[in-house]
């Protein structure tokens, strides 16, 4: 009879294991499958060094960025580091700091802020962390925005 119990806890506590497991790797926690994305900003062949990037698929949660001090970001769309969803994200790159109440420095050209305006569009078809976005000035460079 010992046995028997000793058998059931063992079978209980190996079941509980098995669903932490699950639970932690993010396995069946009711939202869509996300893959690990991670990378760098570059303009004009320099990294930004400042700002956001955003990931919006055409359904579906946007996943986000911050972008560190040499041009790196790591996408997370519920919580850090789970990455975006497979397939085609259009992407946006907000690339400006607040001076103060009334001066915006951009980093990047305000076209790239706006996902639908950017120009570009990656199909992400599985996890990667060596992702490049490169940017161009064009005619233009980094300026500082007054308002007000």
């Amino acid at each position: 009879m010992i046995d028997r119990v000793k058998n059931i806890g063992r079978i209980a506590v190996s079941g509980l294991l098995v669903a932490s497991f699950a639970f932690a790797s993010g396995c069946g926690d009711g939202r869509p499958q996300r893959v690990p994305v991670s990378g760098v900003v570059l303009i004009d062949g320099a990294p930004v060094q400042h700002g956001f990037v955003t990931f919006t698929p055409p359904k579906g949660r946007s996943a986000s960025g911050q972008i560190d001090a040499e041009g790196r970001f790591t996408l997370a769309s519920y919580e850090p580091g789970d990455g975006t969803l497979r397939g085609p994200n259009r992407v946006a790159v907000m690339a400006r700091e607040s001076l103060s109440e009334t001066q915006t420095k951009w980093h990047a050209p305000e076209k790239y802020a706006d996902p639908n305006s950017s120009g570009i569009e990656i199909d992400i078809t599985g996890p990667t962390d060596d992702l490049k976005l490169e940017l161009t000035w064009g005619n233009g460079k980094p300026y500082i925005e007054t308002n007000g």
